[in-house]
């Protein structure tokens, strides 16, 4: 299936991407001081393999109270972006997939405890140095969670600052892609959703009121940030509870966020309190949402939810439900998910020349581990990939020999 469309070109904005595969940005909770780390330099320069054609690094706080825990990445100084820089240059030099980052503020979850003390999403103890969260009112995340501060005017003028300011440091850093957080439970949710947000002033009420924050976030973002790179958002479906969000108010604010100029949309759901019961996740589910908002808003879409294999991803997207696949654990679980969704496919993709061996033309095991995969082309890959990236003398390795025993 050498047409397969999971390995089609896609724009989005002025971003055009080799194919439809994205790696989801996942938390690691490895940063220091909320700066990028040597794990941060092998868990994205591993996935920038992945055969992904873009990667898009994990929820980044806009402000030191806006992470999740001690552990989160910042885009808050100079520093940080300074180390995100010289992270995603080394990255460069081997990998041509585009690299993005993900824009966030935890509210009222934040101040949690760290994965390395054996949480599960308790808040963070005073005695582990704890601090004050803010919320659109003062409505915490569960009993035994502490109260957030109900923000002010001025509290809210702040945080729209600093997620331009940060949109500023991503594009000096040379990110290729923001995509800004507004779901799972995190601030610019906790506005959207009436479970949250009982505010009555200008960013509250209605629905109209309580999507203007994201919509003047997005605004700012939107005059700073290059129209040569892509802007998103990754936004809640529904809350699945019968006085939250709903699709319908979902599709709505999709509409407001395409007219400010956004360019994609992530569609998930849930996650906004922990007594919500969501419907058990089973492959695709999330899918049918990203399928909606694509036809009812015209916006380019991701869908995400238990994509598990290349042939699921290419009816996806073959089906018109979405215009690209998020993939996350799966990712973590197989690195090298791209090529095996190619190899499923029967789309012969580059290979570095490092992994040139791992081909599936260039190694027997292939057949013997993946009987139904179909079999590639006897030719071999170019010593050099069309891309050029291997052009850089200080990038090539000494032996790029494609017919490698």
């Amino acid at each position: 299936m050498e047409n397969a469309d999971l390995f089609t070109p896609v724009r989005l904005g002025g971003l055009r991407l080799a194919n439809r595969i994205v790696v989801s940005p996942m938390c690691q909770y490895s940063a220091v001081d909320g700066t990028a780390q040597p794990w941060h330099r092998m868990h994205l320069g591993g996935l920038a393999l992945s055969g992904a054609g873009l990667v898009i690094a994990e929820a980044t706080a806009v402000s030191p109270e806006g992470r999740i825990t001690h552990d989160c990445l910042g885009l808050y100084t100079d520093a940080q972006a300074g180390a995100l820089a010289a992270l995603l240059d080394e990255i460069r030099r081997y990998s041509t997939a585009a690299l993005g980052v993900q824009l966030a503020h935890a509210g009222r979850r934040a101040s949690a405890r760290s994965i390395f003390a054996r949480s599960k999403g308790e808040a963070l103890p005073a005695e582990e140095g704890a601090w004050q969260t803010i919320a659109p009112s003062a409505i915490p995340v569960s009993a035994d969670w502490p109260v957030p501060q109900a923000m002010t005017g001025d509290d809210i003028g702040r945080v729209i600052d600093d997620f331009a300011t940060a949109a500023a440091r991503a594009d000096t850093a040379g990110f290729d892609l923001i995509e800004v957080h507004a779901a799972h439970g995190y601030l610019l949710h906790q506005f959207l959703s009436p479970l949250t947000n009982h505010r009555q002033d200008h960013w509250g009420g209605d629905q109209a009121g309580r999507n203007r924050l994201l919509l003047a976030i997005m605004a700012q973002v939107r005059a700073l940030w290059p129209r040569t790179k892509a802007l998103g958002v990754r936004m809640t479906s529904t809350d699945w509870h019968p006085d939250g969000m709903t699709l319908e108010d979902a599709t709505a604010l999709a509409r407001q966020l395409k007219d400010i100029g956004v360019d994609y949309v992530v569609m998930s759901a849930g996650n906004l309190s922990p007594d919500v019961r969501i419907p058990p996740a089973t492959p695709g589910h999330q899918v049918p949402f990203a399928a909606h908002i694509r036809r009812a808003v015209g916006l380019s879409t991701m869908g995400v939810g238990q994509i598990l294999d290349g042939p699921q991803a290419d009816a996806i997207i073959r089906a018109g439900d979405a215009d690209l696949v998020a993939i996350g654990r799966g990712m973590l679980d197989d690195p090298r998910w791209g090529w095996h969704a190619a190899a499923a496919l029967g789309v012969d993709i580059d290979y570095p020349p490092q992994y040139i061996r791992a081909r599936p033309n260039n190694w027997t095991g292939h057949a013997v581990l993946r009987p139904d995969t179909p079999a590639l082309g006897t030719g071999r890959q170019a010593d050099r990939p069309a891309s050029g990236l291997w052009d850089r003398p200080d990038n090539a390795p000494q032996h790029q020999k494609g017919n490698t025993p």
